[in-house]
């Protein structure tokens, strides 16, 4: 009997890189693929939550910054990270590689070319990055979360597969679940995520926000909010002399279950963020990230927005009077509320990991091993 096809995932940095690389090694298990995920050390938590996959912390860093001397350093260690892949390479011996974007991928897929391993791309967000970007032509597929995604090579079109952008087990549950609209007179539950780069000003406006909606409305809510280390006492103590009932903390390990049951999200645009609302059928008002990459939050929001899931909000609008109009106008409105969850799930497919998973086996070289 032929040994399981063996996969290697490169993926690591923001939970927009590891959370579809999640999905994925959760779907590969289950057609009894053997999984290996090389990582940074943000990356080493798949391990608690997918213990049948193997994880290993390879050597990685950015080297988009100014000084000269921090990207040398950077560039020693994506060096020393490549070296350190290519021995977990040989000692792994994987069909294939699939490379989620990010820096800390680079060393991962660069010795993989070196080593003819096939290499398949998932793209995340509505731009290629610059990570899969400098990748692409060593790639034997590319796989992408948004129809029409730019920054690709006219040479690569042709290896472009539509597959969507797998989102978490826990997520993908979420579709199955009818929107809980809220109820005349009951909870008004909302969360608010962030992540490193984008809950600083979410921290500074959505309080004070709340803080202007009227006493009744105020008295309804329920707040999860995502928020950084140094802000959780002035947020805290916002939501207090507001008579807010809210949870803060930096990071939420049962987020899913509180997007299950909330009735609007405030979040960045990341792709893996606008999917999951989108999965979860969740109404949103998405803020994209204005030093994002060829804003590229702001195109992914897009699609949301024309389906008529997700409300748009530029941060250079986002002001405490103009949120709170519209948070007022969406959580007075349940049959909104109803119909944005209804358009958010309408656009996107909740079926991504398994396409994603169906391209990876499909590859040429891997057929005889996965028949």
């Amino acid at each position: 009997m032929p040994a399981a096809p063996h996969i290697v995932l490169a993926a690591g940095g923001t939970g927009g890189h590891l959370f579809p690389a999640e999905a994925l090694a959760a779907d590969l298990i289950q057609r009894g693929c053997r999984v290996s995920v090389f990582t940074d050390t943000r990356g080493l938590s798949i391990a608690e939550r997918i213990p049948q996959a193997t994880v290993c912390r390879v050597l990685s860093a950015t080297p988009s910054t100014s000084a000269l001397w921090r990207r040398l350093l950077a560039y020693g260690q994506l060096g020393a990270g490549m070296m350190q892949a290519q021995w977990l390479l040989l000692r792994h011996r994987p069909t294939a590689v699939v490379g989620f974007g990010g820096y800390p991928s680079v060393p991962t897929l660069a010795a993989a070319a070196t080593a003819r391993v096939p290499i398949i791309l998932h793209e995340q967000n509505a731009v290629l990055g610059r990570a899969n970007a400098l990748m692409s032509s060593r790639a034997r597929s590319i796989a992408v979360s948004f129809p029409n995604t730019s920054g690709l090579r006219v040479e690569d079109r042709a290896k472009v597969t539509l597959t969507g952008n797998p989102v978490r087990p826990a997520i993908r549950k979420l579709a199955e679940q009818p929107y809980p609209a809220p109820e005349a007179g009951g909870a008004l539950r909302l969360v608010v995520t962030g992540g490193s780069q984008g809950a600083r000003v979410l921290a500074e406006v959505v309080p004070t926000a709340l803080t202007s909606l009227p006493t009744e409305m105020r008295q309804r809510l329920i707040v999860t909010q995502q928020v950084r280390p140094e802000n959780l006492d002035e947020v805290a103590r916002a939501y207090r002399e507001a008579g807010v009932t809210a949870d803060i903390a930096p990071f939420f390990n049962d987020l899913p279950d509180r997007l299950g049951r909330c009735h609007l999200a405030i979040g960045r645009a990341g792709a893996s963020t606008v999917m999951e609302f989108a999965v979860a059928g969740i109404p949103a008002i998405l803020v994209p990230l204005p030093t994002a990459l060829d804003d590229h939050q702001t195109i992914n929001a897009s699609h949301a927005v024309e389906a008529g899931g997700a409300v748009l909000m530029p941060q250079a609008n986002l002001t405490p009077p103009y949120l709170a109009r519209r948070l007022f106008s969406l959580l007075r409105d349940a049959d909104q509320l109803a119909a944005m969850s209804a358009a958010q799930r309408s656009w996107t497919r909740r079926d991504a990991a398994s396409a994603l998973a169906d391209l990876v086996l499909a590859a040429p070289s891997l057929r005889e091993e996965a028949a």
